[in-house]
């Protein structure tokens, strides 16, 4: 691993350039389980630096607040509801334009690092509404100079309400604009984590008696809701992958360990297995400690707890890079548990608005993972948990040039930007396909590759694949895991612009599994013609098999 060069598999390309996609995606899996994805120190030492700029920032933000003075006297002032409140504001900014989640090379995001800022402010690119047959004046996929105006609202009102006090009348204008664009467009919605900081921000206009205890609450359904999803067979997979990629664990053989049997068996080991079934424990129980408790040696060996939580995500740096979002969890717990120890649900003047906001909180979480092809695996609080929706993109003939000329994006596709970081599109299918590889490492890959050859058929090897994911980050400029994003509302605003020939474009995928139900269920799609195949595959299929298989049974119900 170097400073400046990255660690990436040596192939020789006059053979690994001719050999089937399995075959080809063997040595990356061997070197992501050994190395990750080879991630050059700098460009770790350089997001340490992006989340001090933003505790900084948010840092001098919170000394804007009067009556809040001194940069180093943080004991006369780290209490004070408003504090905590000013990093709401400023976190939701932070992400919305586009600086958090999703952002820069660990995201595949080089040429730029983000795009979304920008982009949300350009008519005629694509957005999605989340109802537009239900919610009246949002139909459409493209992006109006009104939605572009909402979105500079929504930024223009977070920057007001950072500097100087913070009336509730400014909250609740942010909170307008947010609910506006939401309904015009969800991914601009979930790009600016409203499942977090909009359902903070509501608490703030609570009474005063009212908002710690509510903000406590929020913290802790997070944290439960995020919990109870990791009750799964997916988690432990999430685990050995994020800890073959962390920059942590790589001296000696350590990395060895999270497999089961390095290199030959690249499921997780036992040492994965402990740390996923601990960590849910922790995040299950730890919190209910720290909502329950009233201070003293308890409360805070609790928070120093979580604390150690949040801190081992951030030094994995995930794909994604949620690294922001954890440091803000680390605040909460500093300003809102600490600071705030004997306030509980008891405390409460006016209950009922607690208890709505909290019945919309956990029955947005409890239907997200009974039925989670109908919420987004952000509200339903499935982070990490590797069970949500997911999709692979297969393109052929002129496709691609036809989704360049047609398509205002926000970035150039991930393997065109990977073919300029590397000088040419030979080199640039390496790092490719150890995405591939990073795929297969979560279960829901096994399912993918499987599917690939359904999708495009015996002339399957002839495609490009691409993971939905970066197809959908390069035309809605922001992409975080959502496979919601890049289903069919997407191929249908794509189709209409690009009108792609029957066998040009076709798209697998795959939706999570319900809470309860041991089976995933998948969608083949031409983008031209429409669907032709559904079935579903058995987790337990899943999960016995190796980061490259492609033999998982599939079980077609529609043909």
């Amino acid at each position: 691993m170097g400073f400046l060069e990255p660690n990436l598999p040596v192939v020789d390309h006059d053979v690994w350039d001719d050999l089937p996609r399995q075959e080809r995606m063997r040595p990356m899996a061997r070197h992501f389980a050994e190395f990750g994805f080879g991630t050059p120190d700098v460009l770790i030492v350089f997001y340490l630096l992006k989340i001090v700029l933003y505790a900084a920032a948010g840092w001098f933000l919170v000394l804007s607040t009067p009556g809040v003075n001194g940069f180093t006297d943080v004991s006369s002032w780290w209490h004070d509801p408003e504090v905590f409140y000013k990093a709401v504001v400023w976190t939701m900014l932070f992400e919305v334009l586009g600086l958090g989640c999703g952002f820069g090379p660990l995201n595949l995001r080089f040429l730029p690092p983000m795009g979304s800022f920008l982009y949300w402010l350009r008519p005629g690119t694509i957005r999605l509404p989340p109802w537009p047959r239900r919610i009246p004046l949002t139909r459409g996929d493209r992006r109006s100079a009104f939605d572009a105006f909402l979105y500079a609202g929504l930024v223009v009102s977070l920057v007001w309400a950072m500097v100087g006090a913070l009336p509730r009348w400014q909250v609740a204008v942010v909170l307008g604009f947010l609910a506006l664009l939401g309904l015009r467009d969800k991914t601009v919605f979930l790009a600016a984590r409203s499942e977090v900081y909009g359902t903070l921000a509501i608490t703030f206009l609570l009474v005063p008696g009212d908002q710690v205890v509510a903000a406590k609450l929020v913290l802790v359904a997070i944290w439960w809701g995020a919990a109870t999803s990791k009750l799964n067979r997916h988690f432990p997979f999430v685990v050995s992958a994020m800890m073959s990629n962390s920059p942590v664990w790589r001296f000696g053989n350590l990395k060895h360990r999270f497999h089961r049997d390095f290199p030959d068996d690249l499921r997780p080991s036992r040492v994965s297995l402990l740390m996923a079934h601990a960590g849910t424990v922790v995040e299950l129980g730890v919190p209910a400690v720290l909502l329950f408790s009233s201070g003293g040696t308890v409360t805070t060996v609790a928070a120093i707890v979580m604390i150690c939580f949040h801190l081992n995500i951030i030094s994995s740096f995930p794909m994604g890079v949620p690294l922001e979002w954890n440091v803000f969890m680390i605040w909460g717990i500093v300003t809102v548990f600490l600071a705030h120890p004997g306030a509980g649900v008891s405390d409460l003047v006016h209950p009922l608005p607690v208890i709505a906001l909290m019945a919309v909180v956990v029955g947005t979480v409890a239907l997200g993972n009974l039925v989670p092809s109908k919420v987004s695996f952000l509200p339903s609080m499935r982070y990490y948990a590797g069970n949500w929706a997911t999709s692979v993109w297969c393109f052929r003939g002129d496709a691609l040039e036809r989704f360049d000329q047609f398509v205002v994006k926000a970035s150039l596709m991930p393997h065109q930007q990977l073919e300029k970081v590397y000088g040419s599109a030979q080199e640039a299918m390496v790092p490719l396909h150890m995405g591939y590889a990073f795929r297969g490492f979560h279960t829901h890959g096994r399912a993918l590759w499987t599917l690939v050859p359904r999708v495009c058929g015996p002339d399957h090897e002839s495609y490009l694949v691409l993971d939905g994911e970066l197809v959908g980050g390069t035309v809605l400029g922001w992409n975080f895991g959502d496979g919601h994003l890049h289903d069919e509302q997407l191929i249908t605003a794509l189709q209409s612009r690009c009108d792609f020939r029957p066998g040009d474009v076709r798209i697998a995928i795959l939706e999570a599994q319900p809470f309860g139900r041991p089976t995933q269920q998948y969608r083949l799609l031409d983008a031209a013609t429409g669907e032709f195949e559904r079935g579903y595959v058995e987790v337990a299929d899943l999960v016995n098999g190796q980061p490259t298989d492609a033999d998982v049974p599939v079980h077609v119900t529609v043909r």
